[in-house]
This record gives C-alpha cells, structure tokens and sequence, in this order.
C-alpha cells in the first residue's frame, strides 16, 4: 500500500486514538511521510507475539554495558524475518512468535505510542542482518511536537472566528 494510502487510514482512524482528525492531518502525518519516504519499502515485517504485541530486543552500547536501548526490527521480507527470529531467545518469550506485515507509517505511529521502544530499526537490504536504519522514537516526538507547535495556535484560531452572521 503507498503512503498516502497508508495516511488516509491513520488520519481516518485518528479518533479511536484520542487524536483529532485534523491534528493527525496536519501534524502527524507530515512527520510519518517524513520519515517513511526515506526508505526503499512501504511495508516492514516485524515479530509479533500472538497476542500482537511487538517482540523488542534490548541492545547494550559495546563501551559501556551498562547503556541499554530497546528496538523493534522491521524486515523487507517474510524470509528475512523468519531467519532473525532463530537468533530470538525463544524460551525468553512465552507466547509463540508471529510475522506480521505493517505498513511503514503505521510502524512509526505505533512505535512513537509505545513507550517502551527507544528505536525501530528497518533492515532495508534482503538477507542482510547486520546493516540496519535506526530511527529514534524520540526524533519522531520531536518533529511532531515541533509541528503541533506550529499547527496548534492556527487550529485554535480558526475555531475562535466569529461567524459573520452572529448578529
């Protein structure tokens, strides 16, 4: 699915988010398609318990142990996404492991909702585990924020016009 499809439907859905439609238009989206144009695939493989929760794997920095991210993986393919599941600690992980299909704005907007994720990182090259993209959860928050910040006072003002015909 291209992104603007992909847009559509998270603008569409934005109200069972606590998120307004316009917000989502205007402020969200735009940071979505920002990041999600930046990459060779609309649509990641990631793994799911079955339960739909993301598998996330806990990274520790080389120098210094004790600095810890978590990521989620997205995969150009099925098969890519498979074999990086034989390298999961499968008894690390009660439920049993499923491959999902997400389409790439839909990622960003899940990972920039759950808080336990630091990064996403899309392994844009098939049968290549060891080079991947990182983006940041908090650079996301912070391109929206910055957007809200600029969309915000002209939603409020537009809402705030007095209808010519008041009187």
């Amino acid at each position: 699915m291209n992104i603007e499809k992909q847009l559509k439907i998270l603008a569409n859905d934005a109200p069972g988010y606590g998120v307004s439609v316009k917000i989502m238009e205007q402020a969200v989206n735009p940071v979505l398609k920002f990041f999600a144009i930046q990459h060779k695939q609309t649509d990641y493989f990631v793994l799911h318990t079955s339960d739909r929760h993301w598998i996330i794997t806990t990274l520790n920095n080389r120098k210094q142990p004790q600095i810890t991210k978590r990521v989620v993986y997205g995969f150009v393919n099925r098969q890519d996404a498979r074999n990086f599941q034989d390298t999961v600690d499968s008894s690390s992980v009660n439920p049993p492991i499923d491959i999902v299909s997400l389409p790439i704005t839909h990622l960003f907007f899940q990972m920039f909702a759950i808080r336990q994720v630091d990064s996403i990182i899309l392994m844009d090259n098939q049968n290549n585990k060891t080079q991947g993209i990182e983006i940041q959860r908090e650079d996301i928050e912070n391109m929206i924020q910055k957007q809200l910040q600029q969309v915000t006072p002209n939603l409020f003002l537009k809402s705030q016009k007095i209808p010519p015909n008041l009187a």
